[in-house]
């Protein structure tokens, strides 16, 4: 990742085809307009942003500072379904349960515009968000992105595990984990699919299955803990081996500070890439502070936000291009090497997958996570 050549543009090029327009609706006159009418609601209602993913403790907190308005955090542990979910649940509630923003897995955006479910907003920098990671009336944008890794507690794994194919050994009897539960979390599906592909599987649905064999396999071994690993089970030794993106692998391993020490793995052979998506719900109470906490994420300031947070925020390429990204944040991030491999699934691919693995998970692994 310390490399600019590697840039986000390309790596997402096979994500979609469309044709982006190129019109930014916020300027500097109307960012005025914009604060005054979000500090007029005095509120905004987020779901699902736990403080330790992707760096959203400090972006909130920094927001909050910035424009005075208070924040109502849902679900922080919820997953891209339960925020579908919520906004489906609160169309006619105007209070804090009703979200007014999401932050979801990258399908879930074509689908949530289909629906009816989120409204179209298009922020100053617009233009600098690659056309194949957004919509192009603005309904929903890429955020971020990160690859499925494995997040090792190295104090009981002493033989840390390299590829997907290593999982299913005996030594790593209850050990092994997903993040959440893959019925309604799109970080459980997006591995259950990385393992399906490490199979050789095609992409699709065909990987879908081949994931969803591959954890059936793991659960009948024994290998299999229907535990949703956090920093807190992998210390405790609950769940030591955790599949989960990259930029929350590296988070845990910073807020653990040795005890355990941890290792974060990317996997040698399917280095599979996910894209998380922002946007602002049709039926917000606060569509103004939902705009502009948009304008704010999409920033300069906001997108390092994300970088800090070990995240490659989407206006990547932009910030580098304008030397607007401090070498110390460069630094801290794994090498370029190890993503070299890396694959962006196309929406196709990824509808034919989670349709799949959300509803034969029951059938075909059985295993409840909590």
């Amino acid at each position: 990742m310390k490399s600019v050549t590697r840039t986000v543009a390309l790596s997402l090029a096979t994500l979609l085809s469309t044709t982006a327009f190129t019109t930014s609706f916020a300027s500097a006159g109307t960012m005025d307009e914009l604060v005054a009418a979000a500090k007029a609601e005095g509120e905004l209602t987020t779901i699902a942003l736990p403080h330790d993913w992707c760096g959203y403790g400090e972006l909130i907190e920094n927001f909050k500072a910035k424009y005075g308005l208070k924040i109502n955090e849902l679900n922080p542990d919820g997953g891209s379904g339960d925020e579908i979910e919520a906004i489906k649940s609160n169309k006619d509630n105007k209070g804090p349960q009703a979200p007014d923003v999401i932050d979801v897995g990258l399908g879930f955006g074509p689908s949530s515009k289909a629906e009816g479910l989120i409204q179209p907003y298009k922020v100053a920098t617009w233009d600098s968000i690659p056309d194949s990671a957004k919509d192009a009336e603005g309904y929903w944008y890429g955020d971020y992105y990160g690859v499925m890794a494995f997040e090792v507690n190295t104090d009981i794994v002493k033989n840390v595990p390299k590829d997907w194919a290593d999982l299913q050994k005996p030594e790593y009897a209850n050990l092994v984990a997903l993040s959440g539960d893959p019925r309604t979390g799109n970080e459980g599906i997006m591995a259950i699919y990385a393992a399906g592909l490490s199979t050789g599987a095609a992409p699709g649905k065909a990987a879908g299955e081949a994931g969803l064999n591959f954890f059936a396999d793991l659960n009948k071994s024994g290998n299999f803990v229907p535990v949703g690993g956090k920093a807190n089970s992998l210390a405790q030794g609950t769940t030591p081996i955790i599949m989960r993106w990259d930029y929350l692998a590296l988070a845990d391993r910073d807020v653990l500070k040795g005890n355990p020490p941890v290792e974060v793995v990317v996997p040698e052979s399917t280095v599979l890439a996910g894209v998380y998506v922002q946007a602002i719900s049709a039926y917000a109470p606060h569509p103004n502070a939902a705009k502009l906490w948009m304008e704010y994420l999409y920033s300069d300031e906001g997108q390092l936000g994300w970088l800090k947070g070990y995240c490659h925020p989407i206006r990547f390429n932009d910030l580098v291009k304008n030397g607007n990204v401090p070498q110390e944040m460069l630094d801290k991030l794994p090498p370029a090497a190890a993503y070299e491999k890396a694959v962006f699934p196309t929406l196709d691919e990824q509808h034919g997958a989670k349709e799949l693995i959300t509803r034969q998970w029951d059938t075909v692994v059985g295993a409840d996570v909590k």
